[in-house]
């Protein structure tokens, strides 16, 4: 989307314009000088009024050094000197800079502010069997709402009618759009792309997804980085020194010397226009504002530049386990069936007895079985033992299944030492008419792209990963294994994970960062005491936006990957700037005090510099997101489960 212009810049883009006819006319001109005085402070005037008023005004106010001073201090000297076409020039260059700069401001701000696209117009209210528009602030929790193709979702809520792909892409900057139906939760700000859809509203406006990333946006460029903060108060000392010296080198060199003083004059002047800090000033900022825009179009929403520049400096990441490198939803990874035994038949016997069973380890059988409805009723007498399993009667035979010890207990004889093959996971035994059928092995399953992301962040120079679970150890220390980490604490309470990351704090002793990525629903303590809290998938969790620094709007581990490289690039990109902006002042500044350049040098040193460092900048709001493959699931069992295998946690 390309930026219009503004009327107050169609008006500053004339001015330069005319400015600029005249003072190429003005070279042509053979007046006398009070007429050509006129003629060029016309043209003065057209350009640099603004910044004369400026000024003025800042003076007024007590801020008398800044780049508005200077430049009309340096450019009414050269008036003074009868040098009035290299004053206009300064000026008319000066406020073309100007122009490019605020242009780029405001396409790097737009790949931010673009998100403001997610604030709804209005609501579509149903009430007693008709529809009304409303103001989103109106609508209340349990209210309905009717959501039509090509209009936004203006609150969060759940769909009781309808079905339709939603375009998230304002969210999450994922182009394919997502399926949903009854039953199905909708974020505010994605779009309804056909089909109408009847949703229940769970969140009032002001605690929706869209309102909590707008507040986000809106605050993210208010935390300034240690950089930016250092390059202000280096502006505020650097402005009076260079304008002491400015001075010292108009009058020292004539006193001592004899020299003229038109000549140190204008050198003074020239100085002046060299010295002034915006190529600092405005493109440090800038560059911190571009890597945010950079990752909010990744996917990411950073709470502010210093989170960002602390992201780049990251050399310890810690995880939580649950939702962050696995799914978060169980599931068979395993079938082990009894010699003799089918496995159609072990996966038939296990569904059919954990069918009315609310346990989330029973729904994954179930669900993995693919039971009809008829089938279901085949068993009776289903009775569920709390922390054991369930006995129920199958074709007039008992069936359990459960723990190890409930098929002990009713005299099962088990195979020695198969329970030993298999640590990871929670096993599923199952027996039949008094004989031993097989067990099932459900797991917690690995993101695809879990692995990938571990290994190429260390390959980024992360030290060291480390993974933190609730989790047994046997379960956790599989997943550490399979993910190739470098550590990982088992069975750890919130007060635990927080002191492991405390540790990790003082080991780095504030020569590196500690970041925490976790799912923002039962982490919120140890994301608030890392150095940088990042929720993943965090959307429409108030615990991810309200505790985490980065909120990851992906489910996905490379997410990370994507923001910390980002991030570097975005403090490589501030470095570059300063390097050149001092090292290219400090050169013209030695030769202009030693008359080795001109007005018209002075002004490249000043507007020239400026414009580089901030294209240098806007190059991080191309950034390419850098794809991290998905490693495909190694088989963990033998060849009775080649088509149902996974990596299992």
């Amino acid at each position: 989307m390309k930026l219009r212009l503004t009327h107050e810049e169609k008006i500053t883009l004339s001015m330069i314009g005319f400015s600029a006819a005249l003072l190429c006319l003005g070279h042509w001109l053979t007046w006398p000088n009070p007429a050509l005085l006129v003629y060029y402070g016309v043209a003065y005037l057209l350009v640099g009024g603004e910044v004369v008023v400026k000024a003025c005004r800042n003076i007024i106010k007590g801020q008398v050094f800044d780049e508005n001073f200077l430049m009309v201090v340096a450019t009414v000297g050269a008036f003074m000197l009868q040098q009035y076409p290299e004053a206009v020039a300064v000026m008319l260059f000066y406020q073309l800079g100007e122009f490019f700069q605020d242009r780029a401001v405001a396409n790097s701000r737009q790949s931010i502010t673009a998100l403001m696209d997610l604030r709804p117009d209005y609501a579509n209210l149903e009430l007693n069997g008709q529809v009304h528009r409303v103001r989103p602030e109106q609508v209340q929790v349990g209210d309905v709402i009717v959501v039509h193709p090509g209009e936004k979702v203006p609150v969060d809520g759940c769909i009781v009618a309808g079905q339709t792909y939603l375009n998230t892409a304002a969210l999450t900057g994922e182009s394919q759009p997502q399926y949903v139906t009854v039953g199905d939760d909708v974020l505010s700000g994605t779009i309804v792309q056909d089909g109408v859809v009847r949703v229940s509203v769970t969140k009032e406006f002001g605690a929706s997804t869209a309102s909590q990333i707008l507040e986000l946006v809106e605050h993210a460029s208010e935390k300034k980085t240690v950089t930016e903060n250092f390059i202000q108060r280096f502006a505020k000392v650097y402005t009076p020194i260079v304008v002491v010296l400015a001075a010292l080198l108009a009058v020292v060199p004539p006193l001592v010397t004899g020299g003229a003083w038109a000549v140190w004059i204008q050198r003074a002047l020239i100085f002046l226009v060299i010295s002034c800090p915006c190529a600092l000033v405005i493109s440090i900022p800038l560059g911190f504002f571009g890597g945010l825009g950079a990752a909010s179009k990744a996917g990411a929403l950073i709470k502010g530049s210093n989170f960002l520049e602390a992201l780049a400096g990251v050399k310890t990441v810690v995880y939580d386990k649950t939702g962050t490198l696995t799914q978060g939803e169980f599931a068979v990874v395993a079938t082990v069936p009894h010699a003799g035994v089918a496995e159609a038949d072990l996966i038939r016997m296990a569904a059919l007895a954990e069918t009315a069973s609310p346990h989330p380890i029973a729904q994954s059988i179930v669900a993995y079985a693919r039971l009809g409805h008829a089938a279901m009723d085949q068993v009776q007498d289903r009775k569920e033992l709390v922390g054991q399993g369930v006995r129920a009667c199958y074709q007039g035979q008992e069936l359990l299944v459960g723990k190890r010890e409930l098929l002990l207990q009713a005299g099962i004889i088990l195979p020695q030492g198969e329970a030993d093959l298999y640590q990871a996971g929670t096993r599923v035994y199952v027996a039949y008419d008094g004989q031993y059928q097989g067990l099932l092995v459900v797991a917690d399953v690995v993101k695809p792209d879990s692995a990938a992301t571990v290994a190429e962040l260390r390959s980024l120079g992360i030290t060291k990963q480390v993974m933190l679970t609730g989790d047994v150890p046997q379960v956790g220390q599989a997943l550490a294994n399979e993910l190739r980490l470098d550590e990982v604490h088992c069975s750890c309470l919130p007060q635990d994970k927080v002191a492991y990351v405390d540790r990790y704090k003082q080991e780095l002793a504030g020569h590196a960062q500690v970041a925490f990525v976790g799912d923002g629903l039962n982490d919120t303590p140890v994301l608030t005491s890392a150095d940088v809290g990042i929720a993943m998938g965090g959307l429409g969790s108030d615990a991810a936006i309200g505790a985490a620094d980065v909120v990851l709007m992906h489910d996905d581990p490379s997410s990370l990957v994507k923001v910390v490289n980002i991030a570097r690039k975005t403090k490589r990109i501030v470095w570059e700037n300063i390097i050149f902006a001092l090292g290219c002042k400090l050169l013209f500044l030695v030769l202009g005090a030693l008359g080795l350049t001109s007005m018209w040098a002075a002004v490249f040193a000043d507007v020239g510099v400026t414009v580089i460092a901030v294209v240098n900048s806007l190059r991080l709001l191309h950034t390419k997101d850098k794809q991290v493959g998905k490693i495909p699931p190694r088989p963990q069992f033998n060849g009775q489960n080649k088509d149902r295998a996974s990596i299992i946690s």
